[in-house]
This record gives C-alpha cells, structure tokens and sequence, in this order.
C-alpha cells in the first residue's frame, strides 16, 4: 500500500516539477516581450496565451489531442519522422501540465516587467549595459518576486492537474497516474482506506509546498528591507 501511495505523489511531482521549468522558462520569455514590445495582433496573442486559464480542462486536453496525438499534424510528424509518441506518455503529461500553467507564469511576469521603472532601465543603458545586462542586473532583480510568486502557483496547478492529463496522458497505474488520478480512481473502486491516505498524502505535499513557498517570500522581503518588515 505504502509504495502504490508514494508511486503517484513521485509521478506527480516529476511532472509538476518538469512542467514548472519549461513554464517559467517559457512565461518569462513571453513576459518579458508582451511588457516591452509593441506588435500587430498583441492583444489578440494575449488573449490566446491566457485562454487555457478559462478554458475548462478537457478542453485543452482537446487541443492538445489534435497537435500531438497520433494523427494530429505534429503527433504523427513526429512519430512517423522519428518514433516519438508523446499520447499516454509522462512527457505527455508534462506537456499538459505545461499548457496549463504557462499563462499563469506569464501574467505574473508581465505585470512584474511592466511595474519597473523604465528610468532605472534606460538609466543603465546610458552607462553600457548591454540588454542582456539590463535584464540580469535590473529588470529581474526589481520582478523577481512577482515571477516567483506565479510559479509556485504555476507548480501547485501543475499538481493538481486532471483533465489535460487524463485526456493527453491517460491513467496508467505506475506511469502516468498522478495524485488526483489515483484519488479518483480509489474512489471510483470504493477503496475508502487508499483514497483517504492519499488525500493526506496530497494534503501535507500541497501544505509543505505553500508554507515553503511563504516562508521563501517572507525571508525575501525580510532581505530586500534590509531586515525591517
């Protein structure tokens, strides 16, 4: 019992984990160009990032089904070029979990980028600094807190994710099937007992993950102010 209980908390953060750091990579890239660029066809962009947020899962699973799957045009592009399947697959449940939790890392880092001031910017562009300089010396310093905060949440949705996964990933006991998959089924089959221990399993993961996370940010803050709140 104990290692058909641990087996879908590893799997799952293994995927909340992957999907965190494509997620961050990712949403800052998109971030940081929606807070700094002006181009045709923006805000249109913008709402296709974002539409996952209220999309209902399935739905993305949807979309994904029709990019990746076995006949979807980079699916069987892919499998027929290479081999690669990526349907019922951990790196299809990364995938998933990466669609979802994108355009949460994505408005926290754009509204970070487009609260600092461009003076301080522009200011370290008159002394040299390359762009690449300005990012790393003031823009992320001055966002940072912002970009951390959307990805925590970014790896709680990722943990907590159902729909996407199950239509992308499937359920395969000791493969694919994350927390809430084993939760659904345990209750699904009647198994009181497995469903109550891993709900505490994902109770005391998730606490862990939030007061980590609040502790991380208050010692920031406690840094930033040079020790006074």
């Amino acid at each position: 019992m104990q290692v058909s209980c641990l087996t879908p908390l590893l799997i799952t953060l293994k995927v909340a984990g992957t999907a965190t750091v494509f997620s961050l990579c990712l949403g800052c890239a998109l971030g940081i160009l929606f807070a700094r660029r002006q181009f045709p066809g923006k805000d249109i962009l913008d709402t296709l990032i974002t539409l996952p947020l209220v999309f209902p899962p399935t739905v993305v699973g949807y979309y994904l089904m029709v990019l990746i799957g076995r006949h979807g045009w980079l699916g069987q592009w892919l499998y027929e070029t290479f081999g690669i399947r990526l349907i019922f697959t951990c790196t299809g449940a990364v995938i998933a979990a990466v669609a979802v939790s994108v355009p949460i890392v994505y408005k926290s880092a754009r509204a970070s980028f487009e609260a600092v001031e461009r003076d301080f910017e522009d200011a370290a562009r008159t002394l040299g600094k390359p762009e690449t300089g300005v990012f790393l010396r003031i823009t992320l310093p001055l966002s940072w807190r912002g970009i951390l905060a959307g990805t925590m949440i970014a790896f709680a949705r990722s943990m907590g994710e159902f729909g996407a996964t199950l239509m992308v990933a499937g359920n395969l006991p000791g493969r694919t099937q994350t927390l809430s998959m084993a939760i659904y089924d345990a209750v699904q089959a009647g198994e009181s007992m497995r469903a109550n221990i891993l709900v505490l399993v994902t109770t005391i993961a998730c606490g862990f993950i939030l007061f980590s996370s609040q502790t991380l940010l208050k010692r920031a803050h406690w840094s930033a102010g040079g020790g006074i709140e």
